[in-house]
């Protein structure tokens, strides 16, 4: 009989966002893996599994996620990830992968499914989406993702600031993940592009050093690399052709 590997969103930090299904999820499997850096210290993913399941049910997983640039020693942590998650399918029969947000946005999740479907062939892989961070922040914020025929545009900016400066000349809202590090160049894309009055920026949402402002109050400064911003699509205020 074949293992099942379930990857799980548990939202972006909010115990309150998991669903009930990623919650069911989580308590039906027989271990809870939970990725973390090299570092050590506890993630947003482990965090928010703890509200609903016991600590004895964890397995921590070091995926390295704070190496950016050597791309062997990312890889090779992948690879390391992946055959002890393999070693776990092997001795039980369903195996849950907890991630930040939803499993097929950004997400470790699909580097791990792709290692597995190599060395456990026949893994039954299955995801629970769970609620994005754009969702949060614009629940939190009051900005209005889409209305109407507007697209939405999903921009991570550690593909660089020119990526997302493209997206923002565009029509439509754009939502840039990841921009921490990047914060300057991000202000300086928006107010060339003229979206900079509306939009706004968040982290650590739900959680106690939770900070939600409006872009313009960017200074430049770095900012957590879990940042979000939402720069929504140009409107006059008519309510026509909305629906």
């Amino acid at each position: 009989m074949s293992s099942r590997l379930i990857g799980v969103g548990v939202g972006p930090g909010d115990p309150e966002l998991v669903t009930v299904k990623g919650v069911n999820a989580l308590r039906d499997a027989d271990v809870v893996v939970v990725p973390v850096m090299d570092t050590g210290e506890r993630g947003r993913a482990e965090a928010t599994v703890l509200h609903y399941v016991a600590a004895e049910k964890i397995v921590r997983v070091v995926f390295a996620l704070n190496e950016r640039t050597d791309r062997g020693r990312r890889e090779a942590a992948w690879d390391a990830a992946g055959e002890r998650v393999a070693e776990l399918l092997k001795a039980h029969s369903a195996v849950a992968f907890a991630t930040i947000g939803d499993p097929n946005v950004y997400s470790t999740f699909t580097y791990l499914a792709h290692t597995i479907g190599e060395l456990v062939p026949g893994t039954d892989i299955e995801t629970v989406p769970g609620i994005t961070a754009m969702q949060d922040l614009a629940a939190r914020s009051g900005a209005v993702l889409t209305e109407g025929t507007e697209p939405l545009t999903l921009v991570p900016v550690t593909a660089g600031s020119a990526v997302l400066k493209d997206a923002l000349g565009g029509p439509g809202t754009v939502v840039a993940y990841k921009f921490g590090r990047q914060a300057q160049a991000v202000v300086e894309a928006l107010r060339e592009t003229g979206r900079l009055q509306d939009a706004v920026w968040g982290s650590a949402l739900g959680l106690p050093e939770e900070s939600i402002q409006a872009a313009d109050a960017l200074d430049g400064g770095p900012l957590p690399y879990l940042s979000t911003l939402i720069a929504p699509a140009p409107r006059d205020g008519g309510r026509g052709g909305k629906l």
